[in-house]
C-alpha cells in the first residue's frame, strides 16, 4: 500500500515501471535461435543499471515447459532453439519499489504457440480490465480463467500474482489465475502484479532442477564456515531475490558453501525452476498496476 501524496514512492515505482518495460521490448526483440539464455539475462541487468535503477530480482527466461524461475549460471551455456515457446521475467527496483513484468516469445518457424502466447495476454487484459478498489481477487482470477478456457487451454493453477512493495516482491494479495472465494478485496493505494500463464495441458507446477535464484528470509545465525564477504553481498540485496551468478568475483566454493550453510539454517530460501508437471508447453504474460484514486495505472506498460 502507498499513500497517493507519497510523491517519490509513486514516482519510484513508475520509474522502475518504465525501464522495466524497455527492457522487456529489448529481449523480446533479441531472443532469437542461438542466443545464449545468458546473454539476455544480462543485457538486460546491464540497461536496468544504465537507465538508473537495479534489478528487483534476477532477470530469468524459461523455456517450454519451464514456466518460470529458469536463471543462468555464470557459465551456463544454453541457447534458444528454433520451436521455442520462451518466457522472459524481469524486475526493477527503484530505491526499494519493485515493478514485475513478462512476455513470451514464439521461436517456431510456423507460429504454433501464437495462440496460446495470445491466451495470456488477452487473459491479462481481461484482468485488468476487472481491477477497481473492492474487487474480490477471485473475480480477477475468474476473469483470467474464463479468458484462458475459452481459447482451449488451462491456466497454470499453481502460480499466482502478488502485492509489490518497498524490497519485497512478492506481498498480499495474491492474485489467481482461477476463479476462488476468499482471498481478500483490492484497496486503493495497493501496486501489484497480474501474471497469467496459460498451458496445453493441466495446469499443474512443480519445482524441478537446481536452483539458480537465492533469497534472504531472515537473519542468519552465527555458523562456523559463513564467508563475511558472501555473507555481506547479499545482506547489500536487503532481501530482495539474488542469483548465484552475482557472485562470480567470488570463490565459486566458498560462495557454495556459504549458501548452503545459510539453506540449511533457513535464513535463505532456495527458488528452482517451476515446471509443467506434465511437460507442456507454458506462456506467461505479466504486467504491475498501481490502483490509485484515478483507477487503475499500468506501471510497465510503456510508451
Amino acid at each position: 500500500m502507498i499513500d497517493p501524496k507519497d510523491k517519490v514512492a509513486l514516482e519510484s515505482f513508475r520509474k522502475a515501471g518504465r525501464i522495466a518495460a524497455e527492457c522487456r521490448r529489448w529481449a523480446s526483440q533479441n531472443i532469437k535461435p542461438g542466443v545464449e539464455i545468458r546473454h539476455i539475462l544480462e543485457s538486460v541487468e546491464d540497461l536496468i543499471r544504465q537507465r538508473g535503477a537495479q534489478p528487483g530480482f534476477p532477470a530469468q527466461s524459461s523455456r517450454n515447459s519451464i514456466a518460470a524461475h529458469y536463471c543462468t549460471g555464470w557459465d551456463d551455456p544454453t541457447r534458444y532453439e528454433h520451436g521455442d515457446c520462451v518466457k522472459v521475467d524481469i524486475g526493477v527496483h527503484v530505491d526499494g519499489y519493485v515493478a514485475d513484468t513478462a512476455i513470451s516469445v514464439d521461436l517456431s518457424d510456423d507460429g504454433r504457440w501464437q495462440k496460446l502466447i495470445k491466451a495470456s495476454s488477452d487473459a491479462l487484459a481481461a484482468a485488468i480490465s476487472t481491477v477497481a478498489e473492492g474487487v474480490a481477487v477471485g473475480e480477477i482470477g475468474a476473469a483470467i480463467e474464463r479468458t484462458i478456457v475459452a481459447a482451449g487451454y488451462q491456466p497454470v493453477r499453481n502460480l499466482t500474482g502478488h502485492g509489490l512493495g518497498r524490497w519485497k516482491v512478492h506481498t498480499p494479495p495474491q492474485i489467481p489465475n482461477q476463479s476462488e472465494t476468499g482471498g481478500g478485496r483490492l484497496k486503493q493505494g495497493m501496486v501489484f502484479a497480474i501474471e497469467p500463464f496459460a498451458c496445453t495441458g493441466k495446469g499443474y507446477i512443480v519445482e524441478r532442477g537446481k536452483a539458480e535464484v537465492f533469497m534472504m528470509v531472515r537473519p542468519p545465525m552465527k555458523a562456523k564456515g559463513l564467508d563475511r564477504d558472501v555473507l555481506r553481498d547479499i545482506e547489500a540485496w536487503r532481501g530482495l531475490p539474488i542469483a548465484r551468478r552475482y557472485f562470480r568475483h567470488r570463490d565459486p566454493e566458498v560462495v557454495e558453501d556459504t549458501l548452503s550453510k545459510l539453506a540449511r539454517q533457513g535464513s535463505l530460501m532456495r527458488y528452482p525452476p517451476l515446471v509443467e508437471a506434465e511437460g507442456v508447453m507454458v506462456a506467461q504474460t505479466e504486467h504491475s498496476l498501481y490502483l490509485g484514486p484515478d483507477g487503475v495505472e499500468i506501471l510497465t506498460a510503456g510508451a
